[in-house]
Order: C-alpha cells, then sequence, then structure tokens
C-alpha cells in the first residue's frame, strides 16, 4: 500500500510542478514567442501526465478528464514544432501559413471534443482517435526533429541549441513510455515527464550556481580582432533574418540566436560599436523606415512605424528625428522634392 503512495505522488508531482512551471514561464514571457511555446508543451504535457495518473489510479473517472487529457496530448507534438520554429526562425511572429496551421489544429481539437465528445463514443475515441492522436504527436516529433537536424550548424556548442535538443530528446522519451505502455506500465509516461522536469531543475540550478561555464563581463575592452567575428556575425544575422523588425526583441533573446552570452554582446555594442543596444536597435529601425517611407504609394506613418519595428509613434518619431535630424513626414516630403 505504501509503495502505491509513493508511486502517486512521483507520478503526480510531474503534472504539478509542470503547471506551476508552464504558469511561471507565461509570464515572464512578456510576448516573446518561443517562452510562451515553452510553456504551452510544458502544460499540456502536464495535462496529459496529469490524466494518466488519475485514470491510472481511478479508471471510473468522469470521461470529460479523460477527453480533456487526450486533447492537450494532441496539442503536444505542434507545441514542440512551434517551439523549435519560433526559436529557430527568428521572426516577429507566426508566419501567416503558421497561422492557418494552428487554426486548422485548434478547429479540429474543437470539432472533435463538440461533436464526438467521449462520453457519447467511448469506442471511437479508444480505438480509432487516440492511436490518431499517437501517431500525430508522432509525426511532429519526426518533423521537429528533422527542422532541428537542418539547423545543427547553427546551434551546435549554443545554449538554445541544448535547451531546444533537450527539449526534443524529452519529449521523444515521454512518447516512447506512452506508445510502449502495453509492454511495460501505463504510468511509466507520468513518471518519465517527473524524471525530465527533476533533470532540468537540476541542470538549471547548476548553470546557476556557476559550475557550468558562463562567460562573466569582462572588465578590458575586447580587442578589434576578437570582436570582429562576433559583429560580422551579428550583422550578417540581423540582414538575413531581420530579427529588429520584431518589436519585442531583447537582449537575452538576441544574445542567445547568435549563442553568446548577453553580457558578450552587450560589451560588444558599448565598447566596440560605441553604441547601446537600444540604439542599435533604432538604428537599423530608421534605415528600414526610410526605405518604407519612400515607398509608392505612400503607407500612413503609424503603418511605417509598425512595419519597422517601432513599438509607438513617440519612440518612432523621437529616434527617425534624433538620428536624421527631422521628422519622418518632414522626411518622405523633402526626398519628394528632390
Amino acid at each position: 500500500m505504501l509503495s502505491q503512495h509513493f508511486l502517486f505522488f512521483f507520478a503526480m508531482l510531474g503534472a504539478f510542478i509542470g503547471t506551476v512551471l508552464a504558469s511561471f514561464l507565461w509570464w515572464r514571457a512578456k510576448g516573446e514567442p518561443s517562452q510562451r511555446w515553452l510553456a504551452l508543451l510544458i502544460l499540456v504535457v502536464g495535462m496529459r501526465t496529469g490524466k494518466s495518473v488519475a485514470y491510472y489510479f481511478w479508471p471510473d473517472i468522469p470521461r470529460v478528464f479523460l477527453q480533456l487529457g487526450l486533447t492537450a496530448c494532441f496539442m503536444i507534438g505542434p507545441c514542440l514544432f512551434f517551439l523549435l520554429r519560433s526559436s529557430l526562425a527568428g521572426t516577429p511572429g507566426p508566419r501567416l501559413a503558421d497561422r492557418c496551421h494552428l487554426t486548422a489544429l485548434l478547429a479540429i481539437a474543437i470539432g472533435v471534443n463538440v461533436f464526438l465528445p467521449y462520453t457519447g463514443h467511448p469506442e471511437l475515441w479508444l480505438h480509432t482517435i487516440t492511436p490518431a492522436i499517437q501517431y500525430v504527436w508522432l509525426g511532429y516529433l519526426l518533423l521537429a526533429s528533422g527542422l532541428l537536424y537542418r539547423q545543427r550548424a547553427q546551434l551546435t556548442g549554443t545554449p538554445s541549441g541544448a535547451l531546444l535538443l533537450g527539449a526534443l530528446l524529452g519529449v521523444w522519451l515521454i512518447w516512447a513510455a506512452y506508445f510502449t505502455a502495453g509492454y511495460t506500465s501505463y504510468i511509466v509516461g507520468a513518471l518519465s515527464f517527473t524524471f525530465l522536469l527533476a533533470a532540468s531543475v537540476l541542470v538549471y540550478l547548476r548553470l546557476r550556481s556557476g559550475q557550468a561555464p558562463i562567460e562573466p563581463y569582462q572588465d578590458r575592452r575586447i580587442s578589434d580582432d576578437e570582436a570582429a567575428p562576433q559583429l560580422q556575425a551579428l550583422a550578417d544575422l540581423m540582414a538575413r533574418e531581420r530579427l529588429y523588425l520584431d518589436p519585442g526583441l531583447t537582449l537575452p533573446r538576441l544574445a542567445r540566436r547568435l549563442g553568446i552570452p548577453q553580457t558578450r554582446l552587450s560589451q560588444l555594442l558599448n565598447d566596440n560599436k560605441q553604441t547601446s543596444f537600444k540604439q542599435y536597435l533604432a538604428q537599423l529601425r530608421v534605415i528600414e523606415a526610410k526605405s518604407l517611407l519612400l515607398q509608392l504609394p505612400p503607407k500612413p506613418l503609424e503603418l511605417v512605424a509598425e512595419e519597422a519595428g517601432f513599438q509607438s509613434m513617440s519612440t518612432f518619431h523621437a529616434a527617425f528625428k534624433k538620428l536624421e535630424g527631422l521628422p519622418p513626414g518632414a522626411f518622405r516630403t523633402a526626398a519628394g522634392n528632390s
């Protein structure tokens, strides 16, 4: 009897901690897509494993809880895939194709839940819908694996690469635990999630304690020869992926994309380019705005500001006037008369 209590505790621990952690990550995300996808991934895995624990110990639970857990399971693969997409793409937000993709997934999930509820169609859920969910999960795992493999050169040796690889391998482990439950035990999937969360927390604490190599902010100025390759990598990244168009771009996020500590990036900008991170972004956004202002037919200034990555009109006007010496409207008028 005591062993059953321990089994319940450790199996449910992952679902509980996962829900708390997902809420915390969502709150800390502040609009950053990759962190929100990570929060959603942990949440849906937690819901799936929580349903497993409840069903294992109380097989007669209301079928609506089974339906909720399986619906969460349906979203595990997509959440992992879009976590990788948002982390690797560096775009300001989901593209139109991504929005259509997500809309279709939500429409399928809502349609099945509304028109084919578990209570009215238990055999359909047991023999058709649940296996289909497992294979949809597998399909997205394969897509995510292919995506990460294609970007392996970019991510090798970077903190973000380690995080994404860990998330991918963790979800593979949980899927395998559930897929082979007929040969082991249905509760193994939930226990796997608890183990993965515990391992993740230990790695995080190790990083925070300074046992992992984290480069401190150096007092000395980085030499030009040493800084040149990283500044060139920064310029190439911005030219290729135009990350500055994202109004929510932060220094930590940009540093992760470059694979260097944020203190290092801050020092490169301040000491080697004689500019702050905000000023650096403002320069790139003003260059983009100048190009947009010269397009025909003329775009409204509000749209120019938005497309150039500025968060507000006041920020747009202030940055433009500081760098160009005149407001954006006057710049367009002068350019039209020249």
